[in-house]
């Protein structure tokens, strides 16, 4: 299937669906002899999970992993390094009653037309469980970066409509929507839950920090740095849109308070992201990505089936409310695995 690989020199590959067997990923250009084991690789998978909090997906997978191949006596050997999820909580028959209709929001009807067939069994490859494979390979990705000093840091800011005043780092990881501010953080659970037992849903937006990234990461033209951060964030189905640095903000700014001028200590301010030209420049790396409300629903929708005939829907299954809390893994997870793919880049073009 094409577009399941992402990645030029440290590359991956993600397999499987929603309600199938197994998802895995096969991940290629893994530095040789470098210390790893499951349980580092558990602890950002437990982190996705699904069925961790009243405001996620009561589906129960606990994603244990398991390498079949690429480690040798607890380090990695340089040959491709593959992962496997087993999937234990699958109720595919859930789709049954729906599986000749098109949800809207879904990927039903592009996937049809595309293929001519599709798996209707929560969506198949276009579920958000496939994102199971991209946090697998991108624990490995982190793992690499550790020993460069680079550190990526996402969290929530926004959840239907409730925005965070402030940025207390500590807190992210001690609220079940992971978001910078606890108050805000408690306001987000409360709207998420009135919605959920309305049988609706909501999205918001997700922050990333890049600390540490040496500057001169980028490739002109077409692969420059933020436009590949930029397809890793929008590879994610949820994912709507994507700002750097000041983002869309700029369009009222003027040049002279947009531009990042520059002292014998550095960059003043930091309104390109840690980005010029599509290259990094050694500031933080800072973007925002939009966040979509879930398209699973139980709120009647108007719709129509694959004979072209209108139904009315109802999807009925185990879904997040708001995506937000499981998808701040997720993009940490993307984004180390495309600051790790271009410290690789630099190294060959020095190499050379």
């Amino acid at each position: 299937m094409a577009g399941s690989t992402f990645g030029e020199r440290f590359k991956m590959t993600t397999f499987g669906e929603s309600h199938g067997e197994a998802v895995g990923v096969i991940v290629e250009g893994v530095t040789p002899g470098v210390e790893l084991d499951e349980a580092y690789i558990q602890v950002q998978m437990d982190r996705r999970r699904p069925g961790q909090s009243s405001v996620t997906t009561p589906r129960k997978e606990y994603d244990k992993i398991r390498i079949l191949s690429g480690l040798f006596e607890g380090r990695t050997t340089g040959t491709p390094l593959c992962i496997m999820l087993n999937n234990t909580d699958m109720r595919p028959s859930a789709y049954d009653e729906i599986k000749s209709m098109y949800r809207p929001g879904h990927a039903d009807y592009s996937y049809d037309k595309k293929y001519g067939v599709r798996d209707y069994r929560g969506s198949g490859r276009a579920s958000g469980r496939e994102t199971a494979a991209r946090v697998a390979a991108g624990a490995i990705a982190r793992k690499l970066l550790e020993r460069r000093s680079v550190s990526i840091l996402a969290y929530t800011t926004e959840i239907g409509g409730i925005r965070c005043e402030t940025f207390d780092e500590d807190a992210i990881e001690h609220n079940a929507v992971r978001a910078c501010d606890p108050l805000a953080a408690k306001r987000m659970i409360e709207r998420i839950e009135q919605l959920a037992a309305k049988g609706d849903s909501c999205g918001g937006i997700v922050e990333c920090r890049i600390s540490g990234v040496s500057a001169g990461l980028g490739e002109p033209v077409f692969d420059k740095l933020d436009a590949d951060l930029a397809k890793a964030m929008l590879s994610i189905g949820a994912v709507k849109g994507i700002e750097f640095g000041a983002g869309f903000q700029a369009a009222s700014m003027l040049g002279s308070e947009h531009n990042d001028q520059m002292d014998s200590k550095g960059f003043q301010t930091n309104d390109a992201g840690g980005m010029i030209g599509g290259i990094s420049t050694g500031a933080d790396i800072v973007f925002r990505v939009v966040v979509k409300p879930t398209s699973s629903i139980s709120v009647p929708q108007q719709t129509v089936d694959m004979y072209g005939n209108e139904q009315e829907i109802v999807t009925i299954g185990r879904h997040d409310p708001c995506i937000c809390p499981r998808i701040v893994p997720v993009i940490e997870a993307m984004a180390c695995v495309v600051i790790e793919d271009h410290y690789k880049r630099q190294a060959a073009l020095l190499d050379e």
